[in-house]
């Protein structure tokens, strides 16, 4: 029998069936696509742990629980922990200063002195605490830790309204919460051998941002668009124009690479694109990661559990 059923099993809802069977409950993780793939945003994500670099843009909370993240994270899957260069076309500069202002955990460096390829670029900052993963990675490795405690992924249509017990809804756009809208990102894998990086980079520009992050065996994701629609096409010509032209201004033996996948999916955010746990009678939504899903994940899993944890156990003492 279940403690608690999940629905849902992208980042959030795996990461928390993780928390809660850690704690000794167990989960059922229903999801009605099956196992994560193509068809969920978390399969298409980048894998940085930044909670500095994206606090220049983010509210105070996405800094303060996503530097929680990489430690989390190291418990079920390899983590990369060597911090993040941001770099500006020497036209841009003026981006790596604002940068510079915003993220107090920055040190200036030459970028060089961390990646030799990108000797060419005179200025730029590292934020050595920040860490990445390979989040396709990630996610075999939380099903594989689920799977040796007995805990399997059911493919099945649910509402929370045909269940007994607590539920956790992690279903993304697919759930019914008010507020949420879809914000759509594309990204690029290029196979690029010639080249090599040991973190993610991150380059400025005042209209098409780029990050790159290194994988194994040559590969690098190139990310992503933030596009204000609900539109689930595949990525667009403009879209990829712009990483890849992004990713030749980098580095231009990029040119070189072959293109092994273009994919697009939504992202679901709030107004205030602040992820959060929303408790509606016995139903909890673990939603709006927006753009933060690995590094948030942990963080509202700790806060689902926190609640459950302290809700179930009271309810067995009163039951007792």
């Amino acid at each position: 029998m279940a403690d608690i059923t999940i629905i849902g099993a992208g980042v959030a809802g795996l990461f928390a069936a993780h928390e809660l069977a850690r704690r000794g409950l167990r989960p059922r993780i229903l999801d009605r696509n099956g196992p994560p793939g193509p068809h969920g945003c978390s399969w298409w994500a980048g894998g940085m742990l930044a909670p500095h670099c994206e606090g220049v843009t983010a509210e105070p909370v996405i800094t303060r629980l996503g530097a929680q993240a990489a430690d989390a994270w190291a418990a079920i899957t390899p983590v990369a922990r060597r911090g993040t260069l941001v770099v500006a076309l020497d036209r841009d500069r003026a981006e790596l200063t604002r940068f510079a202002r915003r993220c107090p955990a920055h040190q200036p460096c030459a970028p060089g002195d961390l990646e030799p390829g990108l000797a060419h670029h005179r200025a730029g900052l590292h934020v050595p605490s920040e860490a990445h993963l390979d989040p396709r990675r990630a996610l075999a490795d939380l099903i594989a830790a689920l799977s040796a405690q007995g805990i399997a992924i059911e493919r099945a249509e649910a509402e929370p309204d045909g269940i007994q017990g607590p539920v956790i809804d992690a279903r993304g756009l697919a759930s019914p919460l008010p507020g949420l809208r879809g914000v759509r990102g594309e990204m690029a894998v290029l196979h690029a051998p010639d080249i090599t990086l040991s973190r993610p980079v991150r380059l400025l520009h005042p209209r098409h941002p780029l990050y790159i992050v290194p994988r194994e065996g040559g590969l690098f994701m190139l990310g992503a668009t933030q596009i204000e629609s609900a539109s689930r096409a595949p990525a667009t010509a403009r879209s990829a124009l712009e990483l890849l032209s992004a990713a030749y201004a980098l580095d231009s033996r990029f040119a070189e690479g072959s293109i092994v996948e273009l994919g697009a999916d939504l992202r679901p955010a709030f107004a205030d694109n602040i992820p959060r746990v929303v408790v509606r009678g016995r139903v909890l939504h673990l939603n709006g990661l927006f753009r933060h899903g690995y590094l948030m994940a942990p963080a509202l899993a700790r806060q689902a559990a926190d609640y459950l944890t302290d809700r179930i156990k009271g309810e067995l003492i009163h039951e007792d």
